[in-house]
Protein backbone atom coordinates (compact mmCIF):
# COMPACT_ATOMS: atom_id res chain seq x y z
CA UNK A 1 0.00 0.00 0.00
CA UNK A 2 1.73 3.17 -1.15
CA UNK A 3 1.68 6.06 1.29
CA UNK A 4 1.29 8.70 -1.43
CA UNK A 5 -1.87 6.94 -2.57
CA UNK A 6 -3.20 7.15 0.99
CA UNK A 7 -2.80 10.92 0.98
CA UNK A 8 -4.56 11.11 -2.37
CA UNK A 9 -7.37 9.02 -0.90
CA UNK A 10 -7.52 11.26 2.16
CA UNK A 11 -7.70 14.42 0.06
CA UNK A 12 -10.56 12.81 -1.83
CA UNK A 13 -12.64 12.51 1.33
CA UNK A 14 -11.52 15.84 2.84
CA UNK A 15 -15.08 17.26 2.75
CA UNK A 16 -16.32 14.30 4.81
CA UNK A 17 -13.53 14.71 7.37
CA UNK A 18 -14.24 18.44 7.68
CA UNK A 19 -18.01 17.96 7.90
CA UNK A 20 -17.69 15.42 10.71
CA UNK A 21 -15.24 17.61 12.56
CA UNK A 22 -17.56 20.62 12.36
CA UNK A 23 -20.61 18.62 13.43
CA UNK A 24 -18.76 17.37 16.50
CA UNK A 25 -17.31 20.83 17.21
CA UNK A 26 -20.75 22.44 17.26
CA UNK A 27 -22.11 20.03 19.89
CA UNK A 28 -19.29 19.32 22.33
CA UNK A 29 -19.75 16.73 25.07
CA UNK A 30 -17.83 16.30 28.30
CA UNK A 31 -16.28 13.46 30.22
CA UNK A 32 -17.11 9.81 29.80
CA UNK A 33 -20.58 10.40 28.32
CA UNK A 34 -20.36 11.41 24.65
CA UNK A 35 -23.36 9.69 23.00
CA UNK A 36 -24.06 12.39 20.41
CA UNK A 37 -20.45 12.34 19.24
CA UNK A 38 -20.39 8.57 18.97
CA UNK A 39 -23.69 8.62 17.09
CA UNK A 40 -22.20 11.07 14.56
CA UNK A 41 -19.20 8.79 14.09
CA UNK A 42 -21.30 5.66 13.66
CA UNK A 43 -23.55 7.41 11.17
CA UNK A 44 -20.55 8.59 9.14
CA UNK A 45 -19.09 5.07 9.05
CA UNK A 46 -22.37 3.15 8.71
CA UNK A 47 -21.65 2.08 5.13
CA UNK A 48 -18.29 0.50 5.98
CA UNK A 49 -17.71 -3.21 6.78
CA UNK A 50 -16.95 -2.60 10.45
CA UNK A 51 -17.91 -4.56 13.54
CA UNK A 52 -18.39 -2.58 16.73
CA UNK A 53 -17.71 -3.13 20.43
CA UNK A 54 -19.10 -0.89 23.13
CA UNK A 55 -18.46 -0.98 26.86
CA UNK A 56 -20.45 -0.31 30.01
CA UNK A 57 -18.27 2.28 31.79
CA UNK A 58 -18.22 4.89 29.02
CA UNK A 59 -19.74 5.68 25.65
CA UNK A 60 -16.46 4.66 24.03
CA UNK A 61 -16.44 2.19 21.17
CA UNK A 62 -13.98 0.19 19.10
CA UNK A 63 -14.68 -0.42 15.40
CA UNK A 64 -12.89 -3.36 13.82
CA UNK A 65 -11.94 -3.70 10.17
CA UNK A 66 -11.00 -7.21 9.11
CA UNK A 67 -8.49 -7.31 6.28
CA UNK A 68 -8.73 -9.53 3.25
CA UNK A 69 -6.01 -11.86 4.56
CA UNK A 70 -4.99 -13.17 8.00
CA UNK A 71 -2.38 -11.20 9.87
CA UNK A 72 -1.65 -9.12 12.92
CA UNK A 73 -3.62 -6.42 14.69
CA UNK A 74 -3.07 -2.71 15.13
CA UNK A 75 -5.04 -0.05 17.00
CA UNK A 76 -5.61 3.59 16.04
CA UNK A 77 -7.09 5.88 18.67
CA UNK A 78 -8.98 9.19 18.65
CA UNK A 79 -10.56 10.96 21.63
CA UNK A 80 -14.04 12.53 21.62
CA UNK A 81 -14.61 14.74 24.69
CA UNK A 82 -14.42 18.53 24.97
CA UNK A 83 -13.51 21.02 27.69
CA UNK A 84 -15.77 22.95 30.13
CA UNK A 85 -15.01 26.44 28.77
CA UNK A 86 -16.59 29.12 26.61
CA UNK A 87 -15.61 29.38 22.96
CA UNK A 88 -14.49 32.75 21.61
CA UNK A 89 -13.50 31.87 18.02
CA UNK A 90 -16.52 33.37 16.29
CA UNK A 91 -16.55 30.47 13.82
CA UNK A 92 -19.79 29.70 12.02
CA UNK A 93 -19.69 26.19 13.46
CA UNK A 94 -18.67 27.30 16.96
CA UNK A 95 -20.03 25.51 20.00
CA UNK A 96 -23.80 25.81 20.39
CA UNK A 97 -23.63 24.68 24.02
CA UNK A 98 -22.72 27.29 26.63
CA UNK A 99 -19.66 26.47 28.71
CA UNK A 100 -18.31 23.78 26.38
CA UNK A 101 -15.70 23.89 23.66
CA UNK A 102 -13.52 21.56 21.65
CA UNK A 103 -10.38 23.46 22.57
CA UNK A 104 -7.99 20.50 22.55
CA UNK A 105 -8.67 19.22 19.06
CA UNK A 106 -10.51 16.04 19.99
CA UNK A 107 -13.07 16.85 17.31
CA UNK A 108 -10.26 16.75 14.76
CA UNK A 109 -8.78 13.57 16.23
CA UNK A 110 -12.12 11.79 15.90
CA UNK A 111 -12.68 13.07 12.37
CA UNK A 112 -9.20 12.04 11.24
CA UNK A 113 -9.67 8.59 12.78
CA UNK A 114 -12.97 8.20 10.94
CA UNK A 115 -11.18 9.30 7.78
CA UNK A 116 -8.49 6.67 8.33
CA UNK A 117 -11.20 4.04 8.75
CA UNK A 118 -12.75 5.00 5.40
CA UNK A 119 -9.38 5.03 3.63
CA UNK A 120 -8.43 1.59 4.94
CA UNK A 121 -11.88 0.10 4.34
CA UNK A 122 -11.56 1.03 0.66
CA UNK A 123 -8.33 -1.01 0.55
CA UNK A 124 -9.55 -3.81 2.75
CA UNK A 125 -8.47 -6.58 0.38
CA UNK A 126 -4.86 -5.36 0.57
CA UNK A 127 -4.76 -5.57 4.38
CA UNK A 128 -3.35 -8.62 6.17
CA UNK A 129 -4.87 -8.62 9.63
CA UNK A 130 -7.21 -6.29 11.46
CA UNK A 131 -7.33 -2.59 12.26
CA UNK A 132 -9.12 -1.41 15.39
CA UNK A 133 -10.39 2.16 15.60
CA UNK A 134 -10.70 3.29 19.23
CA UNK A 135 -13.19 6.16 19.66
CA UNK A 136 -12.57 7.21 23.23
CA UNK A 137 -14.36 9.65 25.54
CA UNK A 138 -13.05 11.03 28.82
CA UNK A 139 -9.50 12.04 27.91
CA UNK A 140 -9.69 15.40 29.70
CA UNK A 141 -8.90 14.04 33.14
CA UNK A 142 -11.54 11.29 33.23
CA UNK A 143 -9.29 8.29 32.45
CA UNK A 144 -11.44 7.18 29.51
CA UNK A 145 -8.74 4.97 28.01
CA UNK A 146 -8.28 3.15 31.30
CA UNK A 147 -12.00 2.48 31.57
CA UNK A 148 -12.16 1.15 28.02
CA UNK A 149 -9.25 -1.18 28.75
CA UNK A 150 -10.91 -2.36 31.98
CA UNK A 151 -14.12 -3.01 30.02
CA UNK A 152 -12.14 -5.40 27.86
CA UNK A 153 -12.67 -3.41 24.66
CA UNK A 154 -9.04 -3.89 23.63
CA UNK A 155 -8.91 -7.64 24.36
CA UNK A 156 -7.05 -9.45 23.04
CA UNK A 157 -4.50 -6.67 23.05
CA UNK A 158 -3.33 -5.47 19.63
CA UNK A 159 0.30 -5.76 18.63
CA UNK A 160 0.79 -2.03 18.08
CA UNK A 161 -1.07 1.24 18.74
CA UNK A 162 -0.85 4.75 17.27
CA UNK A 163 -2.51 8.08 18.03
CA UNK A 164 -2.29 11.62 16.70
CA UNK A 165 -2.75 14.95 18.49
CA UNK A 166 -3.06 18.28 16.70
CA UNK A 167 -0.94 21.29 17.62
CA UNK A 168 -2.35 24.71 16.58
CA UNK A 169 1.00 26.37 17.28
CA UNK A 170 3.09 23.96 15.22
CA UNK A 171 3.98 24.45 11.56
CA UNK A 172 1.27 23.43 9.12
CA UNK A 173 1.46 19.76 8.20
CA UNK A 174 4.58 19.05 10.27
CA UNK A 175 4.51 15.72 12.13
CA UNK A 176 6.62 15.46 15.27
CA UNK A 177 7.38 12.65 17.67
CA UNK A 178 10.10 11.29 19.94
CA UNK A 179 11.16 7.95 21.36
CA UNK A 180 10.80 7.36 25.08
CA UNK A 181 8.96 9.79 27.33
CA UNK A 182 6.95 12.21 25.21
CA UNK A 183 4.45 13.49 27.75
CA UNK A 184 4.42 13.54 31.53
CA UNK A 185 2.48 11.84 34.26
CA UNK A 186 0.06 14.33 35.81
CA UNK A 187 -0.90 13.75 39.44
CA UNK A 188 -2.93 16.02 41.71
CA UNK A 189 -1.33 17.14 44.96
CA UNK A 190 -3.23 18.25 48.04
CA UNK A 191 -1.51 19.28 51.28
CA UNK A 192 -3.63 20.23 54.28
CA UNK A 193 -1.79 21.96 57.10
CA UNK A 194 -3.63 21.63 60.40
CA UNK A 195 -2.80 24.27 62.99
CA UNK A 196 -4.68 26.01 65.80
CA UNK A 197 -6.55 29.16 64.97
CA UNK A 198 -7.26 32.24 67.03
CA UNK A 199 -7.17 36.03 67.12
CA UNK A 200 -4.88 37.61 64.57
CA UNK A 201 -3.55 40.04 67.19
CA UNK A 202 -2.29 37.17 69.36
CA UNK A 203 -0.51 34.76 67.01
CA UNK A 204 1.61 33.40 69.87
CA UNK A 205 -1.51 31.72 71.24
CA UNK A 206 -2.10 29.93 67.94
CA UNK A 207 -0.26 27.65 65.58
CA UNK A 208 -0.76 29.60 62.39
CA UNK A 209 -0.93 27.26 59.37
CA UNK A 210 -0.53 30.04 56.78
CA UNK A 211 3.22 30.74 57.18
CA UNK A 212 3.76 26.99 57.42
CA UNK A 213 1.97 26.53 54.10
CA UNK A 214 4.06 29.33 52.57
CA UNK A 215 7.25 27.69 53.82
CA UNK A 216 6.18 24.40 52.27
CA UNK A 217 5.60 26.10 48.91
CA UNK A 218 9.08 27.64 48.96
CA UNK A 219 10.67 24.40 50.08
CA UNK A 220 9.05 22.50 47.23
CA UNK A 221 10.92 24.67 44.74
CA UNK A 222 14.22 23.83 46.41
CA UNK A 223 13.24 20.17 46.62
CA UNK A 224 12.68 19.93 42.86
CA UNK A 225 15.86 21.83 42.04
CA UNK A 226 18.17 20.12 44.53
CA UNK A 227 16.89 16.59 45.10
CA UNK A 228 16.31 15.48 41.52
CA UNK A 229 18.57 15.31 38.48
CA UNK A 230 17.68 18.16 36.14
CA UNK A 231 18.36 15.90 33.15
CA UNK A 232 14.91 14.38 33.76
CA UNK A 233 12.44 17.23 34.03
CA UNK A 234 10.20 17.38 37.10
CA UNK A 235 7.54 20.00 37.75
CA UNK A 236 5.65 20.56 41.00
CA UNK A 237 3.32 23.55 40.89
CA UNK A 238 1.15 24.78 43.74
CA UNK A 239 -1.68 26.51 41.93
CA UNK A 240 -4.07 27.30 44.77
CA UNK A 241 -3.83 28.17 48.48
CA UNK A 242 -6.96 28.30 50.65
CA UNK A 243 -7.02 29.57 54.24
CA UNK A 244 -8.99 31.79 56.56
CA UNK A 245 -12.30 33.62 56.51
CA UNK A 246 -11.51 37.25 57.30
CA UNK A 247 -8.71 39.72 58.06
CA UNK A 248 -8.42 39.31 61.83
CA UNK A 249 -8.82 35.56 62.36
CA UNK A 250 -6.00 33.05 62.18
CA UNK A 251 -7.30 29.94 60.47
CA UNK A 252 -7.21 26.42 61.85
CA UNK A 253 -6.03 25.03 58.53
CA UNK A 254 -4.56 25.88 55.16
CA UNK A 255 -4.95 23.83 52.00
CA UNK A 256 -2.52 23.69 49.09
CA UNK A 257 -3.58 22.33 45.70
CA UNK A 258 -1.25 21.64 42.83
CA UNK A 259 0.09 19.29 40.20
CA UNK A 260 3.06 16.92 39.95
CA UNK A 261 4.54 16.28 36.49
CA UNK A 262 7.11 13.51 36.03
CA UNK A 263 8.48 11.55 33.07
CA UNK A 264 9.09 8.06 34.47
CA UNK A 265 7.36 5.68 36.89
CA UNK A 266 10.40 5.71 39.17
CA UNK A 267 10.61 9.49 39.43
CA UNK A 268 6.85 9.62 39.94
CA UNK A 269 7.11 7.54 43.12
CA UNK A 270 10.25 9.29 44.38
CA UNK A 271 8.66 12.74 44.15
CA UNK A 272 5.56 11.60 46.02
CA UNK A 273 7.62 10.22 48.90
CA UNK A 274 9.81 13.33 49.05
CA UNK A 275 6.84 15.70 49.13
CA UNK A 276 5.26 13.78 51.99
CA UNK A 277 8.47 13.86 53.99
CA UNK A 278 9.00 17.56 53.32
CA UNK A 279 5.49 18.73 54.19
CA UNK A 280 5.17 16.61 57.31
CA UNK A 281 8.61 17.66 58.53
CA UNK A 282 8.05 21.39 58.07
CA UNK A 283 4.64 21.23 59.70
CA UNK A 284 5.99 19.28 62.69
CA UNK A 285 8.76 21.86 63.18
CA UNK A 286 6.02 24.46 63.75
CA UNK A 287 3.86 22.18 65.95
CA UNK A 288 1.37 21.70 63.13
CA UNK A 289 0.40 18.63 61.14
CA UNK A 290 0.41 18.12 57.38
CA UNK A 291 -1.68 15.58 55.53
CA UNK A 292 -0.43 14.88 52.00
CA UNK A 293 -2.73 13.32 49.41
CA UNK A 294 -1.67 12.49 45.86
CA UNK A 295 -4.46 11.55 43.44
CA UNK A 296 -3.34 9.50 40.48
CA UNK A 297 -3.54 11.21 37.12
CA UNK A 298 -2.39 9.83 33.79
CA UNK A 299 0.89 7.89 33.62
CA UNK A 300 3.74 9.21 31.48
CA UNK A 301 3.26 8.75 27.74
CA UNK A 302 6.21 6.62 26.64
CA UNK A 303 6.69 5.94 22.92
CA UNK A 304 8.29 2.72 21.72
CA UNK A 305 11.37 3.55 19.60
CA UNK A 306 10.28 1.05 16.92
CA UNK A 307 6.91 2.77 16.63
CA UNK A 308 8.58 6.17 16.28
CA UNK A 309 10.81 4.83 13.51
CA UNK A 310 7.72 3.50 11.73
CA UNK A 311 5.86 6.79 12.20
CA UNK A 312 8.81 8.70 10.77
CA UNK A 313 8.99 6.48 7.70
CA UNK A 314 5.27 6.93 7.07
CA UNK A 315 5.35 10.71 7.59
CA UNK A 316 8.32 11.20 5.27
CA UNK A 317 6.74 9.03 2.59
CA UNK A 318 3.67 11.27 2.39
CA UNK A 319 4.01 13.71 -0.55
CA UNK A 320 5.36 16.96 0.83
CA UNK A 321 5.89 15.13 4.10
CA UNK A 322 7.76 16.80 6.93
CA UNK A 323 8.80 15.04 10.11
CA UNK A 324 10.93 16.15 13.04
CA UNK A 325 12.03 14.39 16.20
CA UNK A 326 11.32 16.41 19.30
CA UNK A 327 14.35 17.33 21.39
CA UNK A 328 12.47 17.31 24.68
CA UNK A 329 9.26 15.90 26.16
CA UNK A 330 6.27 18.13 26.84
CA UNK A 331 5.11 18.25 30.45
CA UNK A 332 1.44 17.98 29.52
CA UNK A 333 -0.29 14.61 29.89
CA UNK A 334 -2.35 12.23 27.76
CA UNK A 335 -4.38 9.17 28.70
CA UNK A 336 -3.26 7.32 25.57
CA UNK A 337 -0.49 6.52 28.04
CA UNK A 338 -2.72 3.78 29.46
CA UNK A 339 -2.72 2.06 26.07
CA UNK A 340 1.04 2.47 25.69
CA UNK A 341 1.59 0.84 29.09
CA UNK A 342 0.17 -2.36 27.60
CA UNK A 343 0.87 -2.10 23.87
CA UNK A 344 3.99 -0.87 22.05
CA UNK A 345 3.18 2.20 20.03
CA UNK A 346 3.50 5.95 19.70
CA UNK A 347 1.64 9.24 19.69
CA UNK A 348 2.65 11.97 17.25
CA UNK A 349 1.76 15.65 16.90
CA UNK A 350 0.38 17.25 13.72
CA UNK A 351 0.83 20.97 13.11
CA UNK A 352 -2.45 22.64 12.15
CA UNK A 353 -1.42 26.30 12.07
CA UNK A 354 -2.52 28.02 8.88
CA UNK A 355 -0.16 27.65 5.95
CA UNK A 356 2.46 30.40 6.18
CA UNK A 357 1.21 31.65 9.54
CA UNK A 358 3.39 32.77 12.43
CA UNK A 359 2.69 29.39 13.97
CA UNK A 360 4.61 30.03 17.18
CA UNK A 361 2.28 32.93 17.95
CA UNK A 362 -0.96 31.05 17.29
CA UNK A 363 -3.32 30.28 20.15
CA UNK A 364 -2.45 26.88 21.56
CA UNK A 365 -4.60 24.03 22.82
CA UNK A 366 -7.00 24.87 25.65
CA UNK A 367 -7.33 28.43 24.38
CA UNK A 368 -10.85 29.80 23.88
CA UNK A 369 -9.61 31.24 20.56
CA UNK A 370 -7.90 28.12 19.22
CA UNK A 371 -8.22 27.80 15.44
CA UNK A 372 -7.46 24.72 13.33
CA UNK A 373 -6.49 24.86 9.65
CA UNK A 374 -8.69 22.01 8.47
CA UNK A 375 -6.67 21.54 5.28
CA UNK A 376 -4.10 19.68 7.42
CA UNK A 377 -6.59 17.05 8.55
CA UNK A 378 -6.39 14.77 5.48
CA UNK A 379 -2.65 14.47 6.11
CA UNK A 380 -3.42 13.30 9.63
CA UNK A 381 -5.94 10.73 8.38
CA UNK A 382 -3.44 9.46 5.81
CA UNK A 383 -0.72 9.28 8.46
CA UNK A 384 -2.88 7.16 10.78
CA UNK A 385 -3.91 4.89 7.93
CA UNK A 386 -0.29 4.63 6.83
CA UNK A 387 0.92 3.63 10.29
CA UNK A 388 -1.65 0.84 10.42
CA UNK A 389 -0.91 -0.34 6.88
CA UNK A 390 2.86 -0.22 7.36
CA UNK A 391 2.72 -2.20 10.60
CA UNK A 392 0.40 -4.87 9.23
CA UNK A 393 2.52 -5.11 6.10
CA UNK A 394 5.97 -5.40 7.64
CA UNK A 395 5.71 -5.23 11.43
CA UNK A 396 8.53 -3.34 13.13
CA UNK A 397 10.95 -3.82 10.23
Amino acid sequence: MLTDQLLEDANGIAPRITALRRAIHAEPELGLDTPLTLAKVRAELADLPLSWREGTSTTGAVAILEGGRPGGSVLLRGDMDALPMEEATGLEYASTIAGRMHACGHDTHTAMLAGAARILAARRTEIAGEVRFMFQPGEEGFHGARYMIEDGLLDPLPQAAFALHIMPNQRHGLLTCRAGAMLAAADQLEIVVEGRGGHASMPHQTRDPVPVACEIVSAIQALVARRFDAAEATVVTIARIEAGTTYNVIADRAKLLGTIRTLSPGRRQEVRAALKQLAEGIAAAHECRADVTVTDGFPPTINDPRAVDLAESVAKALPGGAFERMDHPIMGAEDFSYVLEKVPGAMAFLGVAAEGADWAGCCGIHSSRMIVDESALPRGAAFLAGCAARFLGSGWE
